[in-house]
């Protein structure tokens, strides 16, 4: 594995300063750029974590803390590992800055992301692919429908709320998006029912998105996530297979 380099930097954003974790290879050489949207437990070590792998496998990787409006990671405190009894009140936490966090204000925060990336010496020119998990991956297909000259590929696991009846589900974008997508859904995931499944395959297809969508038989929302209960390693490894592809063709 490629040794890595991480710090903390700030990203100016029009609403403030956003605080955001960047990793890179340790060479110092420019690298394809992967912008990775957290899940709503944020910026944590787990995430650090994942951001270094992407990075060992010769990527630019930047994880903002996308809640920097409520304050600098973390900003809800959460035991090291996240169990079914500790979600309840995280959540009363949680769901009001989730909640916050419209479409609109993420897609201006996703213009300063990719401006800092594009900016930067570590990053290679051109477009970059996203990644993201759970709220991420809704955060990920906005950005790929709103920036579609910036974004090159992109992938949701375990993604929630991407093709709802609201005006500004992500699936709405599908006509404007330009990468290639990926998406590893959860079968127990009541946060993406079937039918939102079906709607998003139905809206990508119909607008000739290049993408594949496939659920993970057994796997839980939040599969990915090693400090939380959902958990599933198997599921996990599969999640790597399908994003370091991904980029792989893309790059």
């Amino acid at each position: 594995m490629t040794a890595v380099q991480g710090t903390a930097v700030d990203i100016p954003t029009r609403d403030g300063t956003a605080d955001a974790y960047l990793v890179h290879p340790g060479d110092g050489v420019p690298r394809p750029a992967v912008l990775l949207y957290m899940d709503a437990f944020g910026l944590r070590p787990h995430l650090r974590s994942m951001a270094d792998r992407l990075a060992a496998a010769g990527y630019t990787v930047l994880v903002p803390n996308v809640f920097y409006r409520h304050g600098r990671a973390p900003v809800v405190e959460l035991p090291e590992f996240i169990d079914p009894a500790a979600r309840p009140k995280i959540f009363e936490s949680i769901g009001p800055i989730i909640r916050e966090l419209t479409s609109d204000l993420a897609m201006r925060d996703a213009a300063a992301y990719l401006d800092w990336l594009a900016a930067s010496p570590f990053t290679a020119d051109g477009p970059v692919a996203l990644t993201g998990y759970c709220m991420g991956a809704r955060l990920a297909v906005l950005t790929a429908g709103t920036y579609p000259d910036r974004v090159a590929a992109a992938a949701g696991f375990h993604g929630g709320r991407l093709a709802t009846e609201t005006p500004d589900s992500p699936h709405l974008l599908a006509e404007h998006i330009t990468a290639e997508l990926y998406f590893g859904h959860a079968d127990q995931d009541q946060s993406l029912p079937e039918e939102q499944i079906k709607r998003l395959d139905e809206a990508l297809t119909a607008a000739g998105v290049r993408h594949r969508s496939e659920v993970y038989t057994g796997a839980h929302h939040g599969f990915t996530q090693a400090d939380t209960a959902a958990y599933d390693s198997a599921a996990d490894e599969r999640h790597w297979q399908a994003l370091l592809a991904l980029l792989g063709r893309t790059f």
